[in-house]
């Protein structure tokens, strides 16, 4: 079942006996939990209909006998297992598999089983399947990012700029629990009518809209070398806000993209968007970029890359160079 569906039936009420709520990504694990922790039932009824039990400090038969009680002030009962993949699994345990083969109706047994795959080639997970909802919350790839934040946006009501949305997803990277922490922020202080912007992310994220490692991609494609050299001076001021990791990941991303665009036979937007995984917005940028670095020079460029990601873990160095030199060396010999 899908996460939308899931969400939606829990907003209707329609519950299922029991959730397995499993994968490497622990957001949906913990929204969903939350959701039916905060809306199942009200704060009279929680003393006395809810259970919130922990993986590593109890077993499969203490939470058997719990989903087997009634519930006493509400239609449901409600018992969470966090952390369940602390719990001591034992794929043939009878006394569990039983009561998943025929659960309480009247119990909401979520088992929130977080960074991993629940095992599903055993009997336990397919009767869970059968008869309640099993949920995998799988990691996004970096290229999904960004559309995953605008599509977060949008069903909230917000708008967000094609290039605000590839900022945040440059520096936040994949943990979507971080960029749904500042998505909140950001729906706390822009208005719905008006489109989030990257100044709106500089304001309440920190990232500078001007100086970061989107503009600085954009400023090698354009071949602007002011524009780049003040944005390195800025990282190599600033190196906690600009790792040179990060740095390193999207150059090397952002011209593996350039060199993938020479080799496509159609370049229509639609095309390139999909081919090199971007908003059609973007797609000029890389044609720009493309022709100001021609196929050997894109080459050049990856293997310098690779040569300055070296250097910056210690070899071939001197003892006194720091990132920022390695930084403004290296844009020297891709502008070169």
């Amino acid at each position: 079942m899908s996460i939308n569906t899931t969400l939606n039936d829990i907003k209707n009420r329609k519950y299922k006996p029991v959730y397995l709520l499993h994968g490497e990504e622990s957001y949906y694990i913990d929204l969903i939990s939350d959701i039916l922790e905060k809306s199942v039932l009200n704060d009279a009824q929680k003393g006395f209909d809810q259970t919130i039990l922990y993986g590593k400090d109890t077993d499969l038969s203490t939470i058997v006998n719990a989903s087997r009680r009634y519930p006493m002030m509400s239609e449901y009962q409600l018992i969470i297992i966090k952390e369940a993949q602390s719990l001591k699994w034992k794929s043939d345990d009878e006394l569990f598999m039983k009561y998943v083969e025929n659960p309480t109706p009247s119990t909401i047994l979520v088992i929130a089983y977080k960074y991993g795959k629940f095992d599903k080639r055993t009997k336990l997970y397919k009767a869970i399947d059968k008869n309640g909802t099993v949920l995998e919350s799988n990691k996004l790839y970096d290229d999904k990012v960004a559309p995953w934040i605008v599509d977060q946006l949008q069903t909230e009501g917000w708008r967000i700029h094609p290039q605000a949305a590839a900022l945040m997803a440059e520096y936040l990277g994949t943990d979507l629990s971080k960029i749904g922490n500042e998505l909140e922020k950001l729906m706390l202080n822009v208005p719905k009518d008006i489109e989030i912007s990257s100044a709106d992310i500089e304001r309440n994220i920190g990232i500078s809209k001007d100086f970061n490692v989107f503009e600085l991609n954009a400023a090698l494609g354009k071949r602007d070398v002011l524009k780049a050299i003040q944005i390195v001076d800025y990282f190599a001021a600033n190196p906690k806000s600009n790792p040179f990791v990060v740095v390193m990941g999207s150059l090397t991303g952002y011209f593996t993209k350039i060199l993938k665009y020479h080799y496509l036979q159609d370049k229509s937007s639609q095309t390139v968007a999909k081919a090199l995984g971007v908003h059609p917005f973007f797609t000029k940028e890389y044609d720009l970029a493309a022709r100001n670095f021609s196929k050997r020079k894109t080459f050049d460029v990856i293997s310098t890359l690779r040569e300055y990601d070296l250097k910056s873990k210690g070899l071939q160095i001197g003892p006194n160079t720091t990132t920022g030199d390695l930084m403004r060396e290296m844009v020297f010999k891709i502008l070169n």
